[in-house]
C-alpha cells in the first residue's frame, strides 16, 4: 500500500485532477488518456483485485457505477461511456489497486 500509486494521490503526495471526492472513492482524469474523455474511479479501500476485496467493497463497485450513470451528462459523457476493470498483468493492469476505467466522449471502437 504505501508504494501504491492511487494510495499516494488520495493521500496528497501525487499530482492529480480530482473531479469528485467523497469518503469512499474518488475520480481523477487518467494522466494517459485512451479517449476524448478517460476517467478514473477509485475505491479508498486498498486491494489489487475484486477477489481480495472486502464484502463493503464489492458492494461499493456497484455504487460507484450507479453514481456514474447519476452524473453522467456532468462528466460530459451524455452520449455513452464505456466502464472498463482490469485484473492481472494479462488484462493490462499496471496499478495493483481495483479502479473502474471511465472512457468516453467520442465514439468508441467496438470490440
Amino acid at each position: 500500500m504505501e508504494d501504491c500509486v492511487f494510495c499516494k494521490i488520495r493521500k496528497g503526495e501525487l499530482p492529480s485532477t480530482k473531479l469528485y471526492e467523497d469518503k469512499d472513492f474518488m475520480v481523477i482524469k487518467d494522466i494517459n488518456p485512451q479517449a476524448k474523455i478517460h476517467l478514473i474511479a477509485i475505491p479508498h479501500e486498498h486491494a489489487p483485485y475484486i477477489d481480495m476485496m472486502t464484502e463493503e467493497g464489492v458492494l461499493l463497485l456497484g455504487k460507484i457505477i450507479h453514481k456514474i450513470a447519476l452524473n453522467r451528462d456532468k462528466l460530459g459523457l451524455k452520449n455513452g461511456y464505456r466502464l472498463l476493470i482490469n485484473q492481472g498483468e494479462d488484462a493490462g493492469q499496471t496499478v495493483g489497486h481495483i479502479h473502474i476505467h471511465i472512457l468516453g466522449g467520442e465514439k468508441l471502437k467496438e470490440f
